[in-house]
């Protein structure tokens, strides 16, 4: 059965106008799998999405996209947002990717990744998405060392305070990222965390300037982390992050950035294993949506002109379906 999708934009007349408009087609053979591309354009869009917008994108007449959305907020997939009038991802959608992410096909060659990833540098080493506002821990593997931190696959911690979220909350355009940030509270898990909205925006403009992040013991007394993105498709944004935790006595914040060389070879193995590059040139000098920082891509130092192989660095030596369209 031929997948759904939602396909290249295509012109279309706006009425009285003479003008014409891109819009995105939602495709299918029977109503079950146009559900499934509309969908498809929504979770690859930054919402809460109107229906008035979702009928002028998708130029379906508005009752039939009002009738569609009916339908996956029944099964749970969307849910209403803001005022009511808004429909994003539903509960049973998030849970849907989680599971996805966790249970892939792919997980026995990631872990291969960062069990030689945790062999180069001698500290445990994470896999991460972003779900809802905190990070999920996708895959893990923990370093042979007495002295450690244990946390499985599946857990959890908030987006304020750990590299990854920080990663995650930089690559944001700036009113999703208020949306978020207003619905979790800036708790202070250590006296290190980052509690004042100022200094946590002045922090992501830094981390996306950089192409990295660091958890100084802002989640955990005396645990320091280093994350860099896993490179995305051309005009995605990075669903994944990987990261480096390790006691502070071992890899205090001030040496952290010895890791970095490393961590950028293994989030470009992982990009490999998803089938997506690392971002072009050209789509790392492309404009970013209003009030977003596009970060240098994982191997790219900052100020180094992009298309330039940076310099090799030494490592630090031990004690990564269809895309839709914009």
């Amino acid at each position: 059965m031929p997948a759904p999708t939602a396909s290249k934009p295509a012109l279309r007349p706006v009425p009285g106008t003479g003008r014409r408009r891109a819009v995105a087609e939602v495709q299918g053979d029977t109503p079950a799998l146009r559900l499934l591309a509309l969908l498809e354009h929504i979770a690859g869009r930054e919402g809460p999405h109107s229906l008035q917008a979702l009928a002028d994108a998708t130029a379906l007449p508005k009752a039939t996209v009002h009738r569609m959305l009916q339908q996956l907020e029944g099964a749970g997939l969307l849910q209403r947002e803001g005022d009511g009038r808004q429909y994003g991802a539903g509960a049973r959608l998030r849970r849907l990717a989680e599971s996805v992410l966790l249970n892939s096909g792919l997980h026995g060659a990631r872990h291969q990744v960062l069990r030689a990833l945790v062999d180069e540098l001698g500290e445990s080493c994470n896999l991460t998405t972003l779900a809802g506002g905190e990070v999920l821990y996708v895959d893990r593997v923990e370093t042979a060392a007495p002295l450690r931190f244990y946390l499985q696959p599946g857990s959890r911690v908030p987006v304020h305070c750990s590299a990854s979220g920080k990663l995650f909350l930089a690559q944001m355009p700036e009113a999703e990222r208020r949306r978020l940030l207003a619905a979790t509270p800036l708790q202070a898990f250590t006296p290190a965390t980052l509690t004042k909205p100022a200094s946590l925006q002045a922090e992501l403009a830094h981390v996306a300037r950089s192409g990295h992040a660091l958890d100084r013991e802002e989640f955990l007394p005396g645990l320091v982390c280093v994350a860099v993105p896993v490179p995305p498709a051309q005009g995605a944004r990075a669903a994944l992050c990987l990261a480096v935790q390790a006691p502070a006595m071992r890899m205090p914040a001030e040496r952290a950035a010895k890791v970095l060389p490393a961590l950028r070879r293994a989030a470009l193995q992982l990009a490999a294993l998803d089938g997506a590059a690392a971002v072009p040139a050209r789509a790392a000098s492309a404009p970013s949506p209003k009030g977003s920082a596009r970060m240098p891509p994982p191997g790219q130092p900052p100020g180094l002109p992009a298309g330039r192989p940076p310099a090799r660095e030494p490592s630090a030596r031990k004690p990564a379906a269809r895309k839709t369209p914009r």
